[in-house]
């Protein structure tokens, strides 16, 4: 029967895949374009927040510019998606920006992409499922105060979902995501609908004035103007993040994979384009108001509106404005955009996961990170990413507008990095080339990733020289810790390597001969089958060791050990301070000094037990002597099992081995698993039954 950890797992991710169905789990476009652009589509969410939002800064007059920080917002956004195109075609194996930037400017620069996308995809878990929490939490008042706590609730459940394969997940996140694209177009072009026929009303915010935060004396044509208007076109390209994702994740699209994840692209960038124009236009078409400190910034004929005043997001107060009328569709939007909010971080956990395997296959992190769990998703990168995740929410108490300026800064990283390397990928192939077809598409190429190196480039100088000192620096540093931790992975797995090398001369890898050690406590069952299983090895020496802890004990030993009449000499070894483990240890180090050619085996009697706290009453002197002799060079130790009664209940278990399940001690097969096709069992003579199959645990 398998045991209540695995039917739990059962329970929340499903049974496990064969190795052969991952063709299966492949995705259509039409379920790719929600798993990979959730978090781009989500921006719109909050991106035109973060514009009006600085822009308030200056006042009233500066929500004109509003319209063309959007188009600039747009044009950034058109020429990413254009290089990305060039990405997916060139390296379509799912390295994406790490690949490219290794590949064409070196390890150092890939390293420095990886440890940029893998921070910024933590942050896009901790900000897209805080932000939903806060929505929750305006709808909801009693969750005020615990958003952290609903925020970590909502990763460990994203966590659940993906940790069933990223088709299931895809699934499961697309119809959410449709309904979202549907209602905020749908929103906004019955806005322009009902502005063209004159019956578009103003919004509830548009009553009130907005007093400037901070007196930017000379107008925006000033140094400070220039500077509050960089810093708005930094929050709002926040619009940009999760486009690299479809470029880490073209492994998982359907044949023709680049050309599927090109189209998907493509799709991302119109929509996040139309969805952000529209929704920004509608806002100063109706008039909202959104300021960084309303109680005081927003005015009511002259007078603060004070705390009381609640202020809605603009995606909330466009909803009640154009749906005044229709209460229903106003809901719709408002739910849309909170489930958006939390589904954004989908794409990180699509993302996060790949890029961290690529990483451990080239040995810049935990080998753990490149295997496939039981449903053929990267279950360990998941997991990290959703601890991450929960400890920045924890961290920041799920506070958007301080996690938020942690945001963006990594992406571009990744961005400006890749477009170089495109660019010096062409470069090296335009060398070769001679087809002028072939030459006159390259040089195409490479224009639009150079036009996209120097568009993203240059935010990234903007972005970092706005957002830096608001809490950009905490990320930059996390993005430095990560980098040099991965090159220490590096370097300790190349160490680990070379000393196992056996083309080192120096490795004695047989030894000349081989000593046995018996280690004793009681003369039992288990001390006999130890000892019968020492004797059958061979070894060129063999002894039976006891510590004398209790003396009476040990006397009364030694008596049965001499009638028991047993073919070999009983060693007692002193422990004045009632010690086990040291005497062993120090009387096998000495044995490996008088014979240091020879290899030294520990022979350790065990319980095999069948509830998990009996482990708690036996086998604890065993384990400290095991843990001590492995770091004693040329001596192994040999668990010799003794099955207790209460582990018999578990000897019938199914021979199937399932991934993940050995680590556990749980096996079993699983429902609509085919069946085994097995070679004829050898016959016991003896008796004439088939053979027993060795168990793994034996």
């Amino acid at each position: 029967m398998p045991s209540l950890t695995d039917a739990a797992k059962r329970l929340l991710v499903g049974r496990p895949f064969r190795s052969e169905k991952l063709s299966e789990t492949l995705l259509p476009k039409r379920i790719a374009l929600p798993v990979f652009a959730s978090d781009a589509l989500s921006s719109v969410a909050y991106a035109p927040d973060e514009i009006f939002l600085t822009l308030s800064i200056a006042g009233l007059a500066a929500y004109t510019l509003s319209p063309w920080i959007a188009l600039a917002v747009v044009l950034v956004m058109a020429v990413v998606v254009a290089s990305y195109r060039q990405n997916v075609h060139a390296y379509p194996s799912g390295g994406g920006d790490y690949e490219v930037a290794t590949v064409n400017l070196g390890a150092n620069a890939g390293l420095t992409v990886g440890s940029a996308l893998l921070v910024d995809y933590v942050l896009t878990v901790a900000v897209s499922v805080s932000s939903g929490a806060q929505y929750a939490a305006a709808a909801l008042p009693f969750l005020r105060g615990h958003e952290a706590l609903l925020a970590s609730v909502l990763v460990l459940l994203l966590m659940t979902v993906n940790l069933r394969g990223i088709r299931e997940s895809g699934a499961a996140f697309a119809i959410p995501v449709y309904i979202f694209m549907a209602s905020i177009l749908g929103m906004t072009a019955y806005g322009f609908l009902r502005y063209a026929l004159g019956d578009l009303p103003l919004a509830e915010s548009a009553r009130f004035d907005l007093a400037p935060e901070h007196d930017i004396s000379g107008g925006l044509a000033t140094l400070a103007g220039a500077y509050l208007l960089a810093r708005a076109f930094s929050s709002g390209c926040a619009a940009l993040t999760g486009v690299e994702a479809i470029s880490n994740g073209v492994p998982a699209f359907r044949k023709p994979k680049s050309a599927n994840a090109a189209t998907t692209l493509l799709l991302l960038g119109v929509i996040a384009v139309t969805m952000l124009v529209s929704s920004i236009t509608l806002a100063n078409l109706t008039g909202v108001r959104f300021a960084e400190d309303p109680a005081r910034q927003l005015l009511d004929d002259g007078v603060p509106v004070g705390d009381s005043y609640v202020q809605d997001p603009v995606i909330g107060q466009l909803a009640a404005t154009v749906f005044d009328h229709f209460p229903i569709a106003f809901y719709v939007v408002t739910a849309a955009t909170g489930v958006i909010l939390v589904l954004a971080a989908n794409t990180a956990f699509n993302g996060f996961p790949v890029l961290a395997s690529i990483l451990a296959k080239d040995g810049f992190a935990p080998k753990q990170l490149s295997t496939r769990g039981d449903r053929l998703a990267f279950s360990n990168g998941i997991i990290a990413l959703a601890a991450a995740a929960v400890v920045l929410i924890i961290a920041f108490d799920a506070e958007v507008t301080k996690l938020i300026q942690l945001y963006v800064v990594g992406v571009f990283v990744s961005f400006t990095m890749s477009q170089t390397g495109m660019v010096r990928h062409w470069t090296r192939h335009l060398r070769g080339e001679t087809d002028p077809k072939v030459r006159a598409r390259m040089k195409r190429s490479r224009v639009i990733n150079s036009i996209g190196l120097a568009m993203t480039g240059s935010v990234l100088v903007i972005v970092l020289a706005t957002k830096f000192t608001q809490g950009a620096y905490i990320a930059v540093l996390a993005m430095v810790f990560a980098f040099v931790n991965m090159k220490l992975i590096r370097r300790h797995y190349a160490s680990v390597a070379r000393e196992l090398d056996i083309a080192d001369s120096r490795a004695k890898v047989l030894p000349t001969g081989v000593r046995g050690v018996v280690l004793v406590s009681k003369l039992h069952k288990p001390t006999l089958r130890a000892l019968a299983y020492a004797r059958a090895a061979r070894p060129a020496e063999l002894e039976a060791v006891t510590v004398a802890v209790d003396p009476e004990e040990t006397r009364a030993l030694e008596r049965r050990w001499e009638a028991a009449g047993l073919p070999l000499p009983l060693t007692v070894l002193d422990s004045p301070y009632r010690e086990v483990t040291r005497p062993v240890v120090d009387h096998v180090k000495a044995l490996r000094q008088r014979h240091p050619r020879d290899l030294v085996v520990v022979y350790v009697p065990e319980y095999v037990v069948g509830h998990w706290y009996e482990t708690f009453l036996h086998n604890q002197s065993a384990l400290r002597l095991r843990t001590r002799l492995r770091f004693v060079p040329g001596v192994m130790v040999a668990s010799v099992p003794w099955q207790l009664r209460s582990s018999e209940r578990l000897e019938n278990r199914p021979e199937r081995v399932a991934p993940g399940m050995i680590r556990r001690g749980t096996f079993g097969p699983y429902p609509g698993d085919p069946p085994r096709a097995h070679a004829d069992p050898a016959s016991n003579p003896a008796d004439g039954r088939a053979e027993p199959a060795a168990r793994e645990d034996s």
